[in-house]
């Protein structure tokens, strides 16, 4: 855990923001890189602040009592993390649609395009997410466990359910499900590119039912407190529900792959 990757005493840069930002530009220039498009700049722009503003309305939303009652100021505080992936894509995507309409633009074939580099962003975002302690997994005595330090999300949830006590120094063992995450998303990412050099398409249908089935998977290894919907957390229900829209959108591209009809 490094929260803080420069400490200038007037200016702190914090790890999560950093990850984000490399994970932006690096989607920004692969997006220009593989399409030769130069003036998608300002969409990537509208996708990104969708992206956090979605992000940290459902954070908050999830997490008000917990988090926001006492302190409302924090709400703001998005540089500290705090973010839910599914609120910044669902917001994104109406950014996306209202921005292919008024420029006329065929929001298959861009989503096909922009979806190929979604995975790289979100893997930087998981990055970030470890080096500042939220998102962590379940207590656990794998080798792979790590143990984050006095006062860190983990810390204060162990805590509060009575399970360290004021003196520990670090949190119990937990899985890094942020890491493992990060791995998952570059595999997608790789998958994504590989499809979208053959075919062109399809992309954005293999990114909906890959990210559903890895994220409902991970949020199984999860220890950090989560809302439920249906005896799942909403993270796996909204995972349910990508599957479906990327099998619609499989079902799209393909019908854009047949040929026309001619009349005898």
């Amino acid at each position: 855990m490094h929260p803080v990757l420069v400490d200038l005493g007037f200016l702190k840069l914090h790890t999560y923001g950093a990850c984000m930002a490399l994970g932006f530009l690096a989607s920004w220039k692969l997006v220009e890189r593989i399409s030769g498009r130069r003036d998608l700049a300002d969409l990537i722009m509208y996708l990104l602040a969708g992206g956090v503003i979605g992000s940290r309305i459902a954070y908050v939303i999830e997490h008000w009592s917990s988090e926001f009652a006492a302190n409302p100021a924090m709400v703001i505080r998005v540089d500290r993390g705090g973010l839910v992936f599914y609120g910044g894509l669902i917001l994104s995507m109406l950014v996306f649609f209202a921005w292919c309409a008024l420029k006329k633009e065929r929001p298959l074939a861009l989503a096909d395009l922009l979806c190929v580099v979604v995975p790289l962003g979100h893997a930087f975002g998981r990055i970030g997410c470890f080096f500042y302690g939220c998102c962590w997994g379940r207590i656990s005595d794998s080798p792979l466990a790590v143990s984050f330090p006095r006062h860190s999300p983990a810390w204060y949830d162990q805590l509060s359910h009575g399970l360290i006590d004021q003196s520990a120094s670090a949190s119990l063992p937990v899985l890094p499900t942020q890491l493992f995450e990060a791995c998952a998303l570059f595999v997608l990412f790789a998958i994504l590119v590989a499809v979208y050099l053959k075919w062109r398409r399809h992309t954005a249908g293999v990114y909906l039912i890959g990210y559903a089935a890895l994220r409902f998977g991970t949020e199984c290894l999860r220890g950090d407190p989560r809302a439920a919907v249906l005896g799942l957390s909403i993270g796996q229900t909204i995972s349910l529900c990508m599957a479906l829209a990327g099998a619609a959108f499989i079902a799209m591209g393909r019908r854009r792959d047949e040929p026309d009809k001619v009349e005898p």
